[in-house]
């Protein structure tokens, strides 16, 4: 008797071949036959006008503190996607000296946008080494987790205050290459790194401080184990964007060593850099280098709500000071302060573009109701006041718990994502699932690809989609024995109808500690998601009882180790 049996579903493998209808069996968490299966299961799954596809792989994540207590890194999990990568962008949770812990919260909250409440009542600290860190978010897992170990934790674990201030000796970089091994060894997919994250100082994080020597020593680190580096370019300019590929591809041919940057953002102003950072990424290959970059295909939503720093407003010097030091009284004081107002006021004017987008989604008082709804631009009309004043008098009004959205910023252009979603050297990533959890919507960039690109433009199709979700991603990253529907392959699965698949509506959840509530999109046309044979999602239950899921690629020794 099988395990489980999906029937009549449409199976699309991930291997970018055209689909079949078919039935998938499972045994023991792995895929035992595809076909017609007879015989019977402990439970039936009946897929018909469904597809069965490989679970989604989505390898640029940072649910590194949310695992702690949350083991489906929701919402990725309804989303169709079984495997996640956290430890992106230089950070990680791990290794990380008890002292730097504060240090660590104060990066995360300024790049990524994560609450020091949620880690403040969520996180137990009970972990130092990679080894325990992995240990400890292993114990629950529905998700697997293929983790990146962090270059800024490297340095600072090694050079501790030193790493925010110079390159490292000879003697540091090989402590970092023998402390990459340990976190190797314990389960690390590979090492990401930063070219333009700053701290909660705004000064550089730790990895910007190194050299090219420590690079390529760590990326010969690398090359013993076949792990990947992971990059986050100066994706603002294409010049500079060029060099890093330029780098990448050096290290890549060197070591012997699969390379990734994210992001390669997509829109009206930047179309003809992009066009020559990806005829750069064509020599390279040519050249037999790997440098894979990652698209987002969804548009970016923003909400947020004074209560805690924006990303939106934290690039004007007088919003910073008051929205990362200010108290939440000090922030109050700023706003009625006439002098203050002011400057802060004419700091924002070069927003002015957004305020027929950006709309009220949420107030508490019961007078201010009849505004949600509303764009500022529309609410400046009604006041007879302008679209900034608008939001910071409702703000006060809200006791600064008034949330806005601006929906669809910078919306990508069409044409030219559909070209690079088609393009064999780039796969999908920059989710960026577990951060920004209170101001951009995270997911729904699998339903959108789906969606508008598949289903809406015909822009690519729905084989192609698949594949670069899963195996495309899976052999990129070194992930072995998921991304194909194939016999012996573990069991992780996505059921959906293709005619409904979307991002989902943005909705509220009350699910962060500390802090309590987050924006994300839900998913739509997601039926079942499987984890090692074990159903762990269902549209009709959503979150069930699963532990199957994990650590990737698994621990193992390298040839130097």
């Amino acid at each position: 008797m099988y395990d489980l049996i999906i029937r009549n579903g449409r199976i699309v493998d991930g291997s970018g071949l055209p689909a079949y209808n078919a039935d998938v069996a499972v045994t023991d968490g792995r895929i035992a036959r595809i076909g017609r299966v007879e015989g019977e299961a402990r439970r039936v799954i009946d897929a018909a006008g469904r597809v069965v596809t490989p679970g989604f792989i989505d390898p640029h994540t940072h649910f590194d503190a949310q695992l702690l207590w949350d083991g489906y890194a929701k919402p990725a999990l309804s989303h169709g996607v079984t495997t996640i990568v956290p430890g992106n962008c230089s950070l990680s949770l791990a290794p990380l000296k008890a002292k730097h812990r504060m240090k660590l919260v104060g990066m995360f909250n300024q790049i990524e946008e994560m609450p020091y409440k949620a880690f403040e009542d969520g996180v137990e600290w009970n972990w130092e080494t990679f080894e325990e860190y992995v240990a400890r978010i292993g114990k629950d897992l529905a998700i697997n987790v293929a983790p990146l170990v962090g270059h800024s934790l490297l340095r600072l674990w090694v050079m501790e205050e030193a790493s925010m201030q110079r390159t490292a000796t000879d003697e540091e970089i090989g402590a970092m290459q023998d402390l990459l091994r340990r976190c190797l060894d314990a389960g690390a997919v590979g090492l990401s790194t930063s070219f333009v994250d700053m701290d909660e100082t705004l000064q550089p994080v730790p990895s910007r401080y190194a050299d090219t020597r420590e690079l390529d020593a760590l990326s010969a680190t690398l090359a013993d184990y076949g792990r990947v580096l992971q990059i986050v370019p100066e994706f603002y300019d294409p010049d500079l964007t060029i060099a890093r590929i330029d780098q990448l591809a050096e290290l890549s041919l060197k070591h012997g060593i699969p390379t990734t940057f994210s992001p390669l953002f997509v829109n009206g102003d930047n179309a003809a850099g992009v066009e020559r950072v990806m005829a750069r990424v064509d020599e390279q290959f040519a050249r037999g280098a790997r440098v894979w970059p990652q698209v987002q295909t969804r548009p970016i939503d923003i909400s947020f709500s004074f209560a805690v720093p924006s990303l939106l407003f934290i690039r004007f010097p007088s919003w910073y000071r008051v929205m990362r030091f200010g108290t939440h009284d000090d922030i109050v004081a700023a706003f009625r302060d006439p002098e203050q107002r002011k400057a802060l006021v004419a700091e924002a004017a070069s927003l002015s573009p957004l305020w027929p987008r950006l709309v009220l989604r949420q107030v508490g008082s019961e007078a201010n109701q009849s505004l949600v709804g509303k764009t500022l631009a529309q609410i400046a009309e009604l006041r007879q006041t302008t679209p900034i004043d608008a939001m910071i008098d409702i703000s006060l009004e809200e006791d600064l718990d008034a949330h806005f959205l601006a929906a669809d910023m910078g919306h990508n252009d069409d044409a030219r994502v559909s070209a690079l979603l088609r393009h064999p050297r780039v796969h999908i990533g920059a989710s960026d699932g577990g951060a920004h959890i209170l101001s951009f919507s995270t997911y729904g960039d699998t339903g959108f690809l789906f969606s508008h690109f598949v289903r809406d433009l015909g822009a690519i199709g729905l084989e192609a989609a698949v594949k670069k979700i899963t195996s495309d991603t899976a052999s990129i990253w070194g992930i072995p024995e998921r991304g194909l529907l194939q016999k012996g392959y573990v069991a992780d699965i996505a059921i959906f109808d293709p005619e409904t698949i979307d991002r989902g509506a943005e909705y509220y959840v009350q699910d962060v500690p500390g802090d309590g509530s987050r924006y994300v999109r839900d998913s739509i046309g997601v039926d079942t998601v499987i984890v090692g044979g074990e159903v762990a999602w269902t549209a009709g239950d959503g979150y069930l009882p699963a532990h199957r899921g994990a650590i990737l690629p698994g621990a193992t020794v390298g040839a130097s180790a």
